[in-house]
């Protein structure tokens, strides 16, 4: 099984690009960030003719996430629990029927971004991230195969920028926010990425400006994170870096992984 995160920056701008990579690459689930619609104007139609069941939680203009798959979600969860006032859509939960009658879940994450750092967006970040720790860990008590995939927004490691100095006070860098994602990776996660590559200029994300793309100045700010049911039955992970060379690209770049759950 081949599942896939990819921030999308936009499906109005994108429906061609991702149209043509689900052609390509063919994941049998697909977790989209930004996708920057309310669910009435999602193009469902065109994305169901190339097979897939599509699930959104969407947002006029901002923020908005979708799960693609091949298989028909048995239920879906949209918002992440803790806060009832929150409005902003950043999550999307959907759960599968696999081998030998378990159930794999997969969390689409959009976490904020946090800047500028000295206003409520960051507290907010840190207050999602917790959020984000609490609902983790009555998920992996459940000791079910789960992947929680999406746009961190959190750079973990200095080689996993280009130029670290440039981050140093930025809310993707800072020790706090670093701090926050080693808590959930010390809950039980693997870092798909990590896990099977530690290989410098691992990037998943380029900057439109300043030729970021063409100096390879990027950001892994994109990760699938997995339960150890889920990890155990991982097979690879590789970024898929060319679809950030197609015309009208995002400025992220598809991460995906291999599971063999009937293994």
């Amino acid at each position: 099984m081949k599942i896939a995160t990819w921030n999308i920056n936009g499906i109005k701008a994108r429906i061609d690009n991702l149209c043509q990579w689900l052609k390509d690459s063919s994941p049998d689930i697909a977790c989209l960030q930004e996708i920057k619609s309310v669910d009435e104007s999602f193009p469902r139609l065109q994305l169901e003719e190339l097979g897939y069941h599509v699930e959104t939680h969407g947002q006029k203009g901002f923020n908005g996430v979708a799960i693609l798959s091949k298989q028909k979600p048995d239920a879906v969860i949209r918002g992440l629990p803790g806060d009832d006032t929150d409005e902003q859509s950043r999550f999307i939960e959907a759960s599968f029927s696999i081998a030998d009658d378990r159930t794999l879940r997969v969390g689409c994450i959009y976490l904020p971004n946090g800047n500028p750092v000295d206003t409520e967006k960051y507290p907010y970040k840190l207050a999602w991230m917790e959020r984000l720790q609490v609902f983790a860990a009555s998920r992996l008590a459940l000791e079910e195969p789960l992947i929680l995939a999406g746009d961190y927004n959190v750079i973990p490691e200095p080689h996993d920028c280009f130029d670290p100095r440039v981050w140093a006070n930025d809310a993707l860098f800072l020790p706090q926010t670093r701090q926050a994602f080693r808590r959930l990776e010390n809950l039980g996660l693997t870092d798909a990425l990590r896990a099977t590559s530690d290989q410098s200029k691992l990037y998943t994300f380029w900057d439109y400006q300043a030729g970021a793309w063409q100096k390879n100045n990027g950001i892994r700010i994109d990760h699938l994170m997995l339960s150890p049911e889920a990890a155990d039955k991982m097979t690879s992970a590789t970024v898929e870096k060319h679809v950030r060379a197609w015309e009208k690209p995002s400025d992220h770049v598809p991460v995906v992984a291999h599971f063999d759950f009937a293994a």
